[in-house]
């Protein structure tokens, strides 16, 4: 049976409660999607209020993780929009090889590892006199240990070519293995895009369907730090639902579908 929740003010005290107990500051995120996301957990898990459903998270970590996994919408997959992944392939790294030898990638909020590993099969199979290393953050260790030990589903590899998937992953009973050669230049960290800091000297930032649930205060300051996390010239790869407005401040230049260069 659902209950009906509280009120608002108890709302606010749950975020504040919640943010002391995780690290993660649920008011930078749209209210009302997160609250809608939250109650929508609350009620399917049997609690009558906050403070109830809150004294249950400090006690069961199972229910914790669930709900943690819950609220950072940890969804992708393999060459997840392939279009766009071939405008990385054709046009984003060829152009930055024309200058580098070497390139520095940063996949921010990359859930389970999907992204990051696209990127390096790309660069192993189409670029394979280029030294590179990939850095994936997320705010969910519960992900991040997924991607670290890199055994995927099938239904990960829905929009991957056959032939990537038979070239850089094994099978595994009835799971996929990536292999060692895509782990060698991955580091995969934990992170909080809205509190931690950022590094420096990127070649190109994968951020993308992460920031469609910050408020647009949060996201300005975001972009802000991207930009000055990427070397003149860098990318930044958004999502397909995803456009940065106020460019010129960033110094940020449209140069294809949710592509932005930094300018030189």
């Amino acid at each position: 049976m659902a209950y009906p929740l509280k009120n608002l003010q108890d709302y606010d005290q749950f975020v504040q409660a919640f943010e002391r107990l995780s690290g993660l500051d649920l008011k930078l995120y749209k209210e009302n999607q997160m609250k809608r996301r939250i109650n929508n957990f609350i009620n399917n898990h049997g609690y009558g209020n906050y403070t109830d459903f809150f004294q249950a998270l400090t006690g069961d970590r199972q229910l914790y993780n669930a709900f943690f996994k819950h609220l950072t919408i940890n969804v992708t997959q393999f060459y997840r929009d392939d279009r766009l992944w071939e405008v990385f392939r054709t046009k984003i790294v060829p152009e930055l090889c024309r200058h580098k030898s070497s390139l520095k990638f940063w996949s921010a909020g990359c859930s389970a590892g999907q992204e990051v590993y696209t990127i390096a099969s790309i660069m192993n199979q189409y670029f394979p006199d280029i030294k590179y290393s990939i850095l994936g953050t997320d705010i969910d260790v519960n992900v991040l240990e997924q991607a670290k030990e890199g055994l995927y589903e099938e239904r990960d590899f829905a929009s991957t070519p056959k032939s990537i998937q038979e070239r850089f992953f094994s099978r595994v009973d009835n799971k996929y293995q990536v292999k060692e050669i895509l782990k060698k230049n991955v580091t995969f960290q934990k992170h909080n895009l809205l509190t931690d800091p950022f590094e420096k000297g990127f070649d190109l930032i994968a951020c993308r369907n992460v920031v469609i649930y910050f408020t647009e205060e949060a996201k300005n300051v975001l972009y802000q730090k991207f930009s000055a996390s990427l070397n003149p010239g860098g990318y930044l790869f958004t999502g397909s639902t995803e456009h940065i407005f106020g460019k010129n401040d960033l110094k940020l230049k449209s140069i294809a579908s949710f592509f932005y260069q930094k300018q030189l």
